[in-house]
């Protein structure tokens, strides 16, 4: 090659990486901005496509970039690569979050109802009130597609079966031949949805022969007296809010008992953690024993009136495998506020798991136990991550001592906004404190 050839190889080099910019944490940074900003305007399921598009070339680019690598030996040092792919996660959560619905939902929930049709024994009631409901769907469906979607509400035994699910049928090919369009055709696809959410209600509520047995005995117990009417099948929800709203967790727990359904288990349970009352302790406990979440979230409601369970409790707190446990735990033990927890508690501040690390912290504050101070303000001083750092410093604050609000306060230059503000509250508090000692004597 000829001096000239080297040289003009040499432009062309030099022109090529002016035209390509450095990829660094900076430079990708304020491509993730372009690319929220675009998200946020982002109208049509194109320009949520545009935004796709972006994202993937930025983690290409991530991906190829030789960026710098935190300092080993220093335990502060952050990872640029880790912070810029956990940013580039949250951005494609969003942008799932924002396209749709789409018209295959629409189908979804169709192929759901005509599966609870055929998969359920009705009454007699309960078989005519479905004929009811699937004729009330398709007459939506018909209003939004112009489609002749129709019921033989005549038909009898399993021909009516047959002919519910054949509507139903029809119904999602209306929907597929309409070729509904998720930014033209929104409207009608949130108006076919919420057709749809009626149908499963009306299923749902409809009479079947497995509810019937149960229902019959809790007439007998009174379970339905609150109500004062049966014009609407099934009161079961009802009266539940009415048994909650009086107080009466004996007839909540009937329903829990009695009533087999997820959806009532669901709202039964849910019940229980609102009123917050030990008189339904000994049926939370022997479900927390089974590592039930929403029966350890009721105990912790209870508060001093569930201590009896923290034995039981603090057998969990050891459960690396199961965050989510850990968490739902940490949170109740802290809200029963028994002391007998504090140790067990305390030595979670060492953990690996930086998302539980903060339960733990809060844990101990809401216990209060001053013999926590030492470990929080050592977990406010050393933990990696500020999340923590902020959950120790507030923990510090609940437990109010002045030793722990002086080891707050001397944080008020702190680089995290979260413990700077606790240290700011640590240091009112102590001045109030500092005043209340000042003033005379009445």
């Amino acid at each position: 090659m000829s001096d000239g050839d080297d040289e003009t190889a040499a432009d062309s080099d030099a022109a090529a990486s002016e035209d390509t910019p450095d990829v660094t944490p900076d430079t990708l940074n304020e491509r993730l901005d372009d690319v929220e900003s675009g998200l946020g305007d982002a109208a049509t399921e194109a320009d949520l496509d545009d935004v796709e598009a972006d994202l993937d070339e930025i983690e290409s680019d991530l991906e190829a970039a030789d960026l710098p690598e935190p300092d080993e030996d220093d335990d502060d040092a952050d990872d640029p690569r880790e912070e810029l792919e956990s940013r580039l996660g949250d951005l494609r959560d969003e942008l799932e979050s924002q396209r749709g619905p789409y018209a295959s939902d629409v189908v979804d929930d169709v192929e759901a109802a005509s599966s609870k049709i055929t998969d359920t024994r009705w009454t007699e009631q309960g078989a005519a009130e479905i004929v009811d409901v699937v004729a009330a769907f398709a007459d939506a469906v018909n209003d939004a597609l112009d489609a002749a979607v129709s019921v033989d509400e005549d038909a009898t035994g399993e021909e009516q079966e047959e002919a519910l699910v054949a509507a139903l049928d029809d119904a999602i090919a209306a929907v597929e031949d309409a070729g509904l369009d998720a930014d033209e055709d929104a409207e009608t696809i949130a108006t076919l949805l919420e057709a749809t959410d009626e149908l499963e209600s009306g299923l749902e509520d409809a009479q079947e022969w497995d509810d019937l047995e149960t229902n019959e005995q809790l007439m007998a117990e009174g379970f339905y007296d609150v109500l004062g009417h049966y014009k609407d099948y099934p009161p079961e929800l009802s009266a539940l809010k009415q048994w909650e709203a009086r107080g009466r967790v004996d007839m909540v727990l009937l329903a829990k008992d009695s009533l087999q359904s997820e959806f009532m288990q669901e709202h039964c349970m849910d019940a229980l953690v609102r009123m917050a009352n030990p008189e339904a302790f000994e049926e939370m406990h022997q479900l927390a024993q089974r590592r039930d979440k929403t029966a350890i979230k009721a105990l912790g409601r209870m508060g001093d009136g569930a201590e009896e369970a923290v034995e039981t409790l603090v057998e969990y707190v050891d459960a690396d495998s199961d965050p989510g446990l850990q968490k739902v735990t940490l949170r109740a033990l802290g809200e029963i506020g028994s002391t007998e927890a504090t140790q067990a508690i305390a030595d979670k501040l060492e953990m690996d798991n930086d998302n539980v690390r903060p339960y733990v912290a809060r844990a101990l504050g809401l216990i209060g136990d001053t013999r926590a101070v030492d470990p929080l303000s050592d977990a406010l001083a050393e933990d990696d991550s500020d999340t923590v750092r902020a959950a120790a410093a507030w923990a510090l604050r609940q437990i109010g001592t002045e030793d722990a609000l002086e080891v707050v306060a001397d944080y008020a230059d702190e680089r995290s906004y979260l413990v700077q503000h606790e240290a700011e509250l640590a240091s009112e508090a102590l001045d109030d404190t500092d005043a209340d000692a000042e003033a005379p004597a009445a």
